[in-house]
């Protein structure tokens, strides 16, 4: 069972999804979790990441996992796209598509998220409108394609309108 599979499970377990893993080189672990249960719209709290934490803990020392120190967190507002369903997820919010091999000359992309179609899998072909002077265009592309990808960040500050 690899690293990605002993997490999910772990996590699944509590109710919670995998969004992703990094590792660094002086030990820290930092995983990324969200709800299983997106629909909801409750974001990650501490209390979560805390519990996630506690939990992965155990398990790794059971499994003998090497790590030095290891972080829980939510995905944040910049979360990366990794696996089909964040792509149907998100539709329709903007994100940055960086590719491996260049389209026309360029790598990176910014634009809106296209729908994914019900029942697809992992060789869909997934699209991103992005302005090229002055005109949209359609980017078509595959989830092997993608280098990154993360969602825009959108801030929206309550205050005092004008």
């Amino acid at each position: 069972m690899t690293l990605e599979q002993l997490i999910t499970q772990t996590l699944a377990g509590l109710n919670y999804e995998l969004v992703d893993v990094e590792r660094s080189g002086n030990g820290l672990m930092t995983v990324f979790i969200d709800h299983i249960d997106f629909e909801a719209g409750k974001p990650i709290m501490i209390d979560d990441c805390e519990a996630a934490s506690r939990q992965l803990t155990y398990v790794f020392e059971v499994e003998n996992v090497g790590y030095e120190r290891l972080e829980v967190s939510s995905p944040g507002m910049n979360r990366p796209l990794r696996k089909l369903s964040d792509y149907a997820r998100f539709a329709g919010l903007e994100a940055n598509i960086k590719l491996k091999l260049s389209v026309d000359g360029r790598k990176n992309f910014t634009g809106k998220l296209q729908e994914v179609n019900e029942g697809a899998d992992e060789s869909a072909q997934l699209g991103l409108v992005f302005e090229h002077e002055g005109a949209e265009q359609l980017l078509e592309f595959g989830l092997a394609d993608v280098d990154k990808a993360r969602l825009v960040p959108v801030y929206n500050f309550k205050g005092k309108q004008k």
